[in-house]
């Protein structure tokens, strides 16, 4: 029964959510039902919308499962956005350092390069946590500005394509070379390597977490730090742990965003969302709405990723402003955030209905 509480007042409040989302296109003079039609099918309406839907939503996966992992050692992870730009940043410097090599060799390499750029990003928040108490929601959100300046410097400095040097300027990167590129798994579709790799690393995740002694160190710490620091665990130590792999699934999500890409290039318009497209804070929201578990967390993502492809479609059927969606997406946050205290009554509730029958 908790199982099924859990799975099922999350996706009330969801609902709960939508309802709310149709009256606000009801207030902008549309009818809902048409509403929700254009979205499922802008999201699932053609085998392309379908493939877009699963590539937007590998960043989110990646993001969201990551915070799964800070999450379970009790710290709070805000930090996605800088992380996937370090992750990027790492990856795409590194295959233009190396554009020569097989693409069965910078593969690999690309997408190691980003886990450590994220990791790295992902730890510094980390350090300063354990070791000079700093609260991570604070550190995390300004390491974000520090990853947006630092690519802003990188791709109108060092980084830049030198054809727009002397020209307009574009903050970009040269394009990578094709064999730098994702391969795609249904020819002719958007939908590549990218997100197989993001779902298994997700069931990773699940496996790290619940099936190995570092899991098992890290969930010790987030249940009670005292009592894990008693039976030998470095907090400190996990904290960073944490907060670093973390940092890493929301590197390799910059990896994605990179080499997945059609322009196969990293590109910025002066601020994160222009490159991330927000992947950094809907991941978190998928996240949240998968009960923060790795495993849920999946089908999470591709619920989110289907309503972000599928705004699209949606106002350009009803003429109705995209922000609609983030305001929707803000309706589940909050929706499903205080959704935790109705399961945590209704837990405690089954509890004194069991006691009372035994």
């Amino acid at each position: 029964m908790k199982r099924l509480t859990a799975g099922f007042v999350p996706l009330a409040a969801a609902l709960l959510a939508f309802v709310f989302g149709a009256i606000m296109i009801l207030a902008l003079g549309a009818n809902p039902v048409d509403g929700l039609a254009a979205m499922i099918d802008g999201a699932f309406g053609t085998s392309d919308r379908v493939a877009a839907t699963a590539v937007r939503a590998t960043p989110l996966l990646l993001v969201g499962a990551g915070i799964t992992i800070a999450f379970r050692a009790s710290v709070i992870n805000i930090g996605g956005e800088g992380q996937i730009i370090a992750g990027a940043l790492l990856s795409t410097a590194v295959a233009l350092w190396i554009p020569g090599t097989p693409k069965i060799l910078l593969i690999p390499i690309v997408i190691l390069a980003g886990l450590i750029g994220g990791g790295i990003w992902g730890a510094i928040p980390g350090v300063l946590k354990a070791y000079a108490s700093v609260n991570e929601i604070l550190s995390t959100i300004m390491l974000n500005i520090v990853a947006i300046q630092l690519m802003n410097y990188l791709l109108r400095g060092p980084m830049i394509d030198p054809v727009e040097v002397g020209t307009s300027r574009i903050p970009q990167t040269q394009r990578l070379t094709d064999n730098a590129a994702f391969p795609t798994l249904i020819e002719g579709s958007r939908l590549h390597l990218g997100v197989p790799i993001a779902v298994i690393a997700a069931i990773i995740v699940y496996i790290i977490l619940f099936r190995t002694p570092l899991g098992f160190r890290l969930r010790a710490v987030g249940h009670n730090p005292d009592a894990a620091r008693a039976a030998g665990i470095s907090v400190e130590r996990n904290i960073v742990s944490a907060l670093g792999l973390s940092g890493a699934l929301s590197g390799l999500a910059g990896v994605i965003l990179v080499f997945g890409s059609e322009s196969l290039r990293l590109v910025t318009d002066g601020g994160s969302a222009g490159f991330t497209g927000s992947a950094g804070f809907n991941g978190i929201v998928a996240a949240l709405f998968g009960g923060l578990h790795p495993l849920w967390t999946i089908p999470s993502s591709f619920l989110f990723g289907s309503l972000l492809t599928g705004a699209t479609e949606l106002q350009r059927e009803l003429q109705i402003p995209n922000a609609l969606a983030i305001a929707l997406n803000g309706l589940i946050v909050l929706f499903v955030v205080s959704s935790d205290k109705v399961r945590t009554f209704l837990n405690e509730r089954l509890d004194r209905s069991l006691k009372g029958d035994s």
